[in-house]
């Protein structure tokens, strides 16, 4: 039987490592990004060294009704979607008194409101057929506030409790509903939210595949929340039991450029 994943953000980073984890399984292809350029080259390229059928949607998320748009066409194809994975998300950084605020609420669409519409558009069809995975993708972020990424940080919070719960809500349906909560990772994330500089970045980055490759393991596995690397796994547990007005302060720290 044919198998088919849809990944949002999947031309470059954990989304790019994550279609290739599934394409080596032999689970088809629909890759959901905004530039063409680099959708197509990635559709080539993964089709035909795994021998999938990969289909493309141009679709920018951070747009009012653009996951709607993705769902319409994808039926419209009459594509049957076993694997969600909402990966696309972007953060900023600066102080919020000084960000841009429709920056701001692009990315809360983005990383909040196209995942939440997409999870709701595709889970009845699921439900139906009793079968499928949903995978949102979060961060270590989620599990504390975060100083000069203040909203980035609050919207992560959000995937990790709306999927978490979704999952309690799905247990013996058939569908399961997971988290990825990466720490800091090597791509583009970074020079994108203009935080190059920051500490965060300089010491206990991942490699996007081994990511990828942890994510996925588990994900099949039916894992609600996946936390990749000791170090992660330990940051994310530790914040539990510290003094919850420290954490701010401590986060800035790390969030802070790092000296010349």
């Amino acid at each position: 039987m044919t198998t088919v994943a849809l990944i949002t953000g999947a031309t470059e980073g954990i989304g790019y490592e994550l279609a290739k984890c599934f394409a080596r399984d032999r689970h088809d292809l629909v890759l959901v990004a905004r530039n063409r350029e680099k959708l197509e080259r990635v559709a080539s390229e993964t089709s035909a060294s795994c021998g999938v059928r990969v289909s493309t949607l141009v679709q920018d998320l951070s747009e009012e009704e653009g996951a709607r748009r993705v769902f319409d066409e994808v039926c419209r194809r009459r594509i049957a979607v076993d694997f969600l994975v909402n990966n696309a998300g972007v953060g900023t950084y600066g102080l919020f008194a000084e960000a841009d605020l429709e920056r701001e609420l692009a990315m809360m669409r983005l990383n909040m409101s196209s995942l939440t519409v997409l999870t709701r558009l595709f889970l009845p069809q699921m439900l139906q057929r009793r079968r499928g995975r949903i995978l949102n993708v979060a961060s270590t972020a989620a599990f504390q506030p975060g100083p000069l990424m203040a909203v980035y940080y609050a919207t992560k919070a959000y995937v990790v409790s709306f999927t978490e719960a979704l999952a309690d809500e799905l247990q013996g349906s058939g569908v399961s509903a997971s988290v990825l909560c990466p720490g800091p990772t090597r791509s583009e994330f970074q020079e994108r939210a203009g935080m190059g500089a920051s500490k965060l970045f300089l010491r206990g980055v991942m490699e996007a595949s081994d990511v990828a490759e942890t994510a996925y393991r588990a994900f099949m596995k039916g894992r609600t929340t996946i936390v990749p690397g000791l170090r992660n796994k330990l940051l994310a547990f530790s914040v539990r039991f510290g003094p919850r007005k420290l954490l701010p302060s401590i986060v800035r720290r790390f969030q802070e450029p790092a000296d010349p």
